[in-house]
Order: C-alpha cells, then sequence, then structure tokens
C-alpha cells in the first residue's frame, strides 16, 4: 500500500469487521470501537491511504451473512473508486471472515466487460494464513508475486504500532518482530532486503 501511494496511486481500504466485537458478548463499548476505528484511520494514514471504507458487519461471524450482501459491499466500493487492482485475503485462511471476503471479492470483480479490475491478489495475514492446518483439500499459501518492500516496511511497522491492540509480544505470530521476519524472509527468497508477497488470483495486460 505504502509502494502505490509512493508511486501516485490512489489507494481505497475497505475494512469489513471490527475485530473487538469478537472479544466481547457482542456489544462493544462505544468508545473501544471508536478508537479501533480511529487507530484504522491512522494506520492506513501512515501507508498514504485516500480513503478508509469501515463496515460494521459482526467480526468472525460472516459466515452468517449472505454472499450477496457481502458481495453488493464491495460492488459498490468498486463502483465507487474503479480499481485497477485488487489485493484481498487468502481464501485458505484459518478466519472465516478471510474466505468469505476473498469470496466476496471475487464475486463482485467478476471479468465483465467494462471492469476496471484488472489484477487481484491474495495477500497473507500471519496468524491466520499460516495456521490453516493441512488437510485433505486445502490450499497451502504459494506465493507467485514479490514486491520490493525494502524501502516501506519501516513504514508499514510503525502502521501496525497504531494497532496496539490487535498486536502480540513476540513470540506471537502477529508480533511486530514477527511481522518483520516474515518480510525479511519473503525478501530473501527472492535476493531482496525486504518484500511483501502475493498469489495472482487473475491478471490482465
Amino acid at each position: 500500500m505504502a509502494r502505490h501511494a509512493q508511486r501516485g496511486d490512489a489507494v481505497h481500504v475497505l475494512i469489513a469487521a471490527q475485530g473487538i466485537f469478537s472479544r466481547t458478548d457482542g456489544s462493544a463499548n462505544g468508545d473501544a470501537l471508536e478508537e479501533l476505528r480511529c487507530a484504522a484511520r491512522r494506520a492506513n494514514a501512515v501507508l498514504g491511504a485516500a480513503t478508509v471504507d469501515l463496515l460494521e458487519y459482526p467480526d468472525n461471524r460472516l459466515d452468517t451473512i449472505a454472499m450477496l450482501d457481502l458481495a453488493k459491499a464491495v460492488e459498490e466500493a468498486v463502483a465507487r473508486y474503479d480499481p485497477e487492482i485488487v489485493y484481498t485475503h487468502f481464501p485458505g485462511d484459518l478466519n472465516i471472515d478471510h474466505a468469505r471476503i476473498s469470496d466476496a471479492v471475487n464475486v463482485a470483480c467478476r471479468p465483465t466487460p467494462g471492469s476496471t479490475v484488472r489484477s487481484i491478489r491474495y495477500f497473507e495475514v500471519q496468524s491466520s494464513t499460516e495456521w490453516r492446518p493441512p488437510h485433505a483439500g486445502a490450499v497451502t499459501f504459494a506465493p507467485n508475486l514479490f514486491v520490493d518492500a525494502g524501502a516501506t516496511l519501516e513504514r508499514k511497522l510503525t502502521a501496525l504500532q497504531e494497532y496496539d491492540s490487535e498486536m502480540r509480544p513476540w513470540p506471537h505470530a502477529r508480533s511486530i518482530a514477527a511481522v518483520e521476519h516474515l518480510a525479511r524472509w519473503r525478501g530473501a527468497c527472492v535476493g531482496l532486503d525486504a518484500a511483501e508477497a502475493f498469489i495472482i488470483a487473475r491478471h490482465v495486460e
């Protein structure tokens, strides 16, 4: 995201669910919810996002929402911003919300005539993508696109610090240190200092 912003691309973010709901009885404290929203906006501002749209679907319960409703929410954002590249979750993530949103993105970004979407890319989420246990039919995250993140890694780590309620201490997979380690490893895989890794779901030249 920071790399796109540095290149002059307009980056738009759509967040479907608020994580705080899965850690409460479903009626999150208003102040806590507003702080999480502010954290999301601060983190995305660090990365250079032009807009951040926050929906209020129930966290870790998107399997209870009709796919039509989820896809329409994504379609509205696609119609509003006419993106050329869409990033979404890896559909094999352990988190059910990630899988549902990934499917909704693919529905909303169907390759119909006149669509502005030229590329759909799956990203990995630490403490979700790698936590899915292997079993029959499971798909492993095997990236086929690596993006140099050497110049933007520090900005990513700074943005994550705004999400202190979501981050965990090392050696948790969702710690600042673990995020840096993964970026360094993904970079080393392709001879770079740091990288972000993706799976190309569809790409049209």
